[in-house]
């Protein structure tokens, strides 16, 4: 069974870093796709930043420029870097990734459990 688990959150003050690592366990074939999104306290969930292959990231408007993405395809792992946090980086952090279990099977998509990111004023 496929299972993706996040590490790295924590607390942190405005204007720190912190850095979420993300590895997928499990039966793969492939992982073309993985990325972060995160939730806020009284707020849907929303997209962060995304890598496919070894296409150029992309990124929210409200993180482009302090967070970075980056895959390790061989340790099935994606890692965010996130710098010059604030406030508003406040939430839940989901890893998820599109995953294909066999050649012979379809692309399925799978979440983390989430981690939780607070940035104090």
């Amino acid at each position: 069974q496929v299972q993706l688990v996040e590490s790295g959150g924590g607390s942190v003050q405005a204007g720190g870093s912190l850095k979420l690592s993300c590895t997928a366990s499990g039966t793969i074939y492939s992982i073309p796709r993985m990325g972060w999104y995160r939730q806020a306290p009284g707020k849907q969930r929303e997209f962060v930043a995304d890598i496919i292959g070894d296409s150029t990231p992309k990124y929210a408007e409200s993180v482009e420029g302090r967070f970075t993405i980056s895959s390790h395809n061989a340790k099935k792992t994606v890692v965010l870097q996130m710098n010059s946090l604030d406030s508003e980086d406040t939430g839940v952090y989901y890893c998820t990734a599109k995953i294909r279990e066999a050649w012979t099977r379809d692309l399925e998509n799978y979440w983390g459990q989430g981690i939780q990111v607070t940035v104090s004023p």
